[in-house]
C-alpha cells in the first residue's frame, strides 16, 4: 500500500480543513502555565495548544518539519492572548528532547504541563511486509520520542504538574492496517498507568487520551483516497471526529478539574465501548 502524502502529514493541505478552534470562552484554567506540546504544530496537537491558550497558558510546541503549520498555530495562539516558542526537530533524537525542553524553560519561565503527543503511522496491507526500517521509525517516533521528552522534562516538573500522553482506540481493539502503530500504542497505554503510580507521591498526575477515528493529517498521510472518504464513517456517530473535540479532553486532564486521576485514559472515540 502506498502513502499518499509525507509524514506525519501537513494540515494545509488537507480539503476540508480539520476544525481546530475552540467552542467556547476561556474560564482561566490554565492561567499563568507553561505547556510543551509535541506534535503541536497540527491536528490534535493544534487543536490543544489553541485551547490551552485560550484557558491562559503560554505554549511550546515541538514539531518535526512541519514549519507552515507550526506556524499558522503559533498565530493562532498568539491571537488567543498566549506566548508560543516554535521548537523544530525529531522527537526520536533524546538530544534534541533534551533541548527542546530547556529551551523552553529557559524562554517560558518554567515547565507545567507537557503533552506527549508527536506520532506516525504507515499502512501495510500485510504483517510480514512491516520493514524493519518502518518498525524502528514507527517505536522511535511514538514510543521513544515520549520517554525522552518526558524524561527531559522530569527535572523541572514540580507538585502538581500534569503529562498527558496521546495513545489511541487502536490500543485497544487494534488495526489490521497499522500493526506497529497499534503497538506503540499499547505501549503508551502502559507507560500512562506505570508512570502515574511512579509519579503518584510528587503529586504529577500522569494521564491518557486515546482518541478514535479524528481528521488529521495523518489520515490523508496514511491512507489511498477510497479509504480516507469512508474515514470514521463506521463509528457509532457515523463521522469522523474533529480535534476541537479531542482538545477538551487534554484540558481537562491538565487542568485541575482532573485533580483526583491519574493513570486513566479518556476516549473521545465516536461512542465505540472500550474495556481494559
Amino acid at each position: 500500500m502506498e502513502t499518499p502524502q509525507r509524514q506525519p502529514g501537513l494540515e494545509h493541505e488537507m480539503s476540508p480543513e480539520p476544525e481546530y478552534m475552540p467552542r467556547f470562552p476561556g474560564a482561566g484554567r490554565l492561567k499563568d502555565k507553561v505547556a510543551l506540546i509535541t506534535g503541536g504544530d497540527s491536528g490534535i496537537g493544534r487543536a490543544t495548544a489553541i485551547l490551552y491558550a485560550r484557558e491562559g497558558a503560554s505554549i511550546a510546541i515541538v514539531y518535526r518539519d512541519e514549519t507552515e503549520d507550526a506556524e499558522k498555530t503559533a498565530a493562532l495562539v498568539e491571537e488567543e492572548g498566549g506566548r508560543c516558542l516554535l521548537i523544530k526537530g525529531d522527537v526520536a533524537d533524546k538530544d534534541f528532547c533534551e533541548k527542546a525542553v530547556s529551551q523552553s524553560v529557559e524562554k517560558l519561565g518554567k515547565l507545567d504541563v507537557v503533552v506527549a503527543n508527536a506520532a506516525e503511522q504507515h499502512a501495510v496491507e500485510e504483517f510480514e511486509n512491516i520493514s524493519e526500517e518502518q518498525l524502528k521509525r514507527t517505536f522511535q517516533t511514538n514510543i521513544f520520542g515520549y520517554f525522552f521528552i518526558l524524561q527531559a522534562a522530569m527535572p523541572y516538573l514540580n507538585s502538581d504538574a500534569a503529562i498527558v500522553c496521546t495513545t489511541s482506540v487502536t490500543a485497544y481493539r487494534g488495526q489490521d492496517l497499522l500493526l506497529d502503530y497499534s503497538s506503540t500504542k499499547g505501549a503508551i497505554l502502559a507507560l500512562v498507568r506505570a508512570l502515574a503510580s511512579k509519579l503518584a507521591d510528587k503529586n504529577i498526575r500522569v494521564n491518557g487520551v486515546a482518541p478514535g477515528p479524528i481528521w488529521t493529517p495523518l489520515i490523508p498521510a496514511s491512507f489511498p483516497a477510497d479509504k480516507v472518504e469512508r474515514f470514521g464513517k463506521d463509528s457509532p456517530l457515523g463521522r469522523p471526529g474533529q480535534p476541537n473535540e479531542v482538545a477538551p479532553c487534554f484540558l481537562f486532564l491538565a487542568c485541575q478539574d482532573s485533580s483526583y486521576m491519574t493513570g486513566q485514559v479518556l476516549h473521545p472515540n465516536g461512542g465505540e465501548p472500550i474495556s481494559g
